[in-house]
């Protein structure tokens, strides 16, 4: 199995982000839903596993899942399981690569989500996307974002997901928890990325780098 040549959660802080956080009252569905309706001019972050595009990117797409409770959104991600080929033990949005019979990305973001998590399509209301990523492991991925209203059941598919949790959607969209971290490869340079810690888990990589863009979405 392929192993990361370095530990993300060893690595010192090279900075924090630091802007202020989003405004509460726009991480509500209502609000959420009015400005993907109708988004304003925004810029994406430039995010540096953009620059390492290969010839070939894989197609795919995640579902970014925003879960309605009655204390507020909160994000649903997964960590996957650690014998995995690629991204072993990270944590991530529920998602994969596309297949043909995929109509869309957001097709496909759906069906992940049902073959990883057991989430129901009926129970997703998808809002928009944001700005396609694409991984320094080859995928070209589009974020789908979709709002959850409970009740809803789970089931992890355990041979790819270890554990199925949820974050305050509020922590994530502080720039007082983007930490930003780097680290010099002996074939691939100087990769930099985005952590952003919470309780015992290490948001980083891709998946902080989406949050990073929802984030600035959200400012704007």
């Amino acid at each position: 199995m392929p192993k990361l040549p370095f530990d993300p959660e060893q690595l010192p802080i090279d900075s924090i982000a630091g802007e202020d956080p989003v405004d509460p009252a726009r991480l509500t569905a209502d609000w959420l839903r009015s400005h993907f309706a109708a988004p304003p001019e925004w810029e994406p972050e430039a995010l540096d596993e953009s620059v390492g595009r290969r010839p070939v990117m894989i197609p795919a797409a995640v579902l970014i899942p925003l879960v309605a409770r009655p204390e507020g959104l909160t994000m649903l991600l997964t960590q996957r399981t650690a014998h995995l080929s690629n991204h072993a033990g990270q944590i991530s949005f529920p998602g994969g690569r596309a297949e043909d019979s995929d109509a869309s990305p957001l097709e496909t973001a759906l069906r992940e989500a049902q073959e990883e998590i057991g989430l129901d399509p009926r129970h997703v209301e998808i809002i928009g996307t944001l700005p396609d990523y694409l991984t320094g492991t080859g995928y070209h991925v589009v974020p789908v974002v979709g709002l959850l209203t409970p009740p809803f059941e789970l089931a992890a598919d355990h041979n790819e997901v270890a554990e199925i949790f949820e974050v305050p959607l509020a922590h994530l969209m502080n720039g007082a928890h983007h930490q930003r971290l780097s680290i010099d490869l002996p074939a691939g340079g100087r990769r930099s990325f985005y952590a952003m810690p919470y309780e015992r888990y290490f948001i980083w990589g891709a998946t902080a780098g989406m949050l990073r863009n929802l984030f600035h979405f959200l400012r704007a």
